[in-house]
C-alpha cells in the first residue's frame, strides 16, 4: 500500500503517517492539492492529512477539498488520529537562541507558537513544511536562522536542539483523516461521521437542523461553516458521534432532517477520545 502525506520526512504528517501504516511505502508531497491530485489520479492508496489543531483551528485547505465536487472523484474518510505536537527550534550546532533572528515552518505550525515566537523577537517566514524548514536550515548553513519542527527532525539533518515547546498552548494536538476515493462504509464500530450540510433558505433553518440532530441522538462535536459554491452562499462542515454501526448512523440521518437543503456524508470512523 501507499501512503500520501504533505510535507517530507520527519514532519507531523509523516510521524501520523508511519503510526497509523508503519509497513506502507510512503510518499510526500509539498502542497495540499497535489496530495488530493495524486490520491485522485491513483498513485497513493490513501492519503493521511491534518484537519484540525486544538489550538489553531480547522486546516481549511484540506478540510474545503474534502467535498470535492463534480469535476472530481468521491473523497470519503477511513479514520481519524491525533499526534501531539512538541514544537522544537532547531539551529546549526554551535548557535544559541540569541543568535536567532528567523524561524521557518509551515503557516499552521507559526501559528499554533505565535506569541511564543514573539516574545523571542524573532521574524517567522512560512516554509511549504516543518521538516522541510530543517533541511533548509541545515543546508542554508545561516546560524541566524533556525527551524519550529517536530523534536526528533533534526538530528536527520545534522541540527542541535535550542528550545523545546516553543508552543502557545500545552494542549497543542493535532487531528489527522485517512482519506481514500470511494464512497463511504460504515462498519459495525464506526461511531463518528463528518457531514456537509447546506441549509433551507427559511429563518432559523441551521438551528433546527442542529436541534433536529440532537434530538435523534448525536452528539455534535464540530460545527465549521465555510464557503459554497456560489458567492455568499455556505455549508457548514459538521463532525457527530453517535451510536455505533449503520444502524446507529441510520437513527441520526435518516430520514434526512426536514430543514436540511443538502447532506453529504464524508465518512463514518471510530472516534478516538482524546
Amino acid at each position: 500500500m501507499i501512503i500520501g502525506y504533505q510535507g517530507e520526512a520527519h514532519s507531523y504528517s509523516y510521524q501520523a503517517s508511519t503510526e497509523l501504516f508503519p509497513e506502507a511505502d510512503l510518499v510526500g508531497f509539498r502542497g495540499f492539492a497535489l496530495a488530493f491530485a495524486a490520491l485522485e489520479a491513483g498513485s497513493v492508496d490513501r492519503l493521511v492529512l491534518p484537519v484540525e489543531n486544538s489550538t489553531t483551528g480547522s486546516v481549511l485547505p484540506v478540510l474545503d477539498r474534502l467535498p470535492g465536487d463534480d469535476s472530481h472523484v468521491r473523497f470519503s474518510i477511513l479514520a481519524e488520529h491525533l499526534v501531539e505536537v512538541r514544537h522544537t527550534l532547531h539551529g546549526l550546532p554551535g548557535a544559541s537562541i540569541g543568535d536567532i533572528r528567523e524561524v521557518r515552518s509551515h503557516p499552521e505550525a507559526l501559528a499554533q507558537a505565535e506569541h511564543a515566537l514573539l516574545a523571542l523577537g524573532v521574524e517567522a517566514v512560512p516554509t511549504h513544511d516543518t521538516a522541510g524548514a530543517v533541511r533548509q536550515v541545515a543546508e542554508g548553513q545561516d546560524p541566524t536562522v533556525a527551524a519550529l519542527a517536530p523534536p526528533k527532525a533534526g538530528a536527520a539533518h545534522g541540527l542541535a536542539v535550542l528550545m523545546e515547546d516553543v508552543l502557545d498552548k500545552a494542549h497543542n494536538t493535532t487531528r489527522f483523516v485517512v482519506i481514500h476515493v470511494g464512497d463511504p462504509e460504515v462498519n459495525d464500530e464506526d461511531d463518528k461521521t463528518t457531514i456537509v450540510v447546506t441549509f433551507a433558505h427559511t429563518p432559523g433553518s441551521l438551528a433546527l437542523v442542529l436541534t433536529e440532530l440532537g434530538l435523534r441522538g448525536a452528539n455534535l462535536t464540530r460545527i465549521e461553516s465555510r464557503p459554497a459554491g456560489a458567492a455568499w452562499s455556505y455549508r457548514s462542515f459538521i463532525d457527530l458521534i453517535h451510536a455505533p454501526g449503520p444502524e446507529g448512523l441510520k437513527r441520526v440521518l435518516d430520514p434526512p432532517p426536514a430543514n436540511a437543503a443538502t447532506i453529504l456524508n464524508l465518512g463514518s470512523y471510530k472516534a478516538i477520545v482524546s
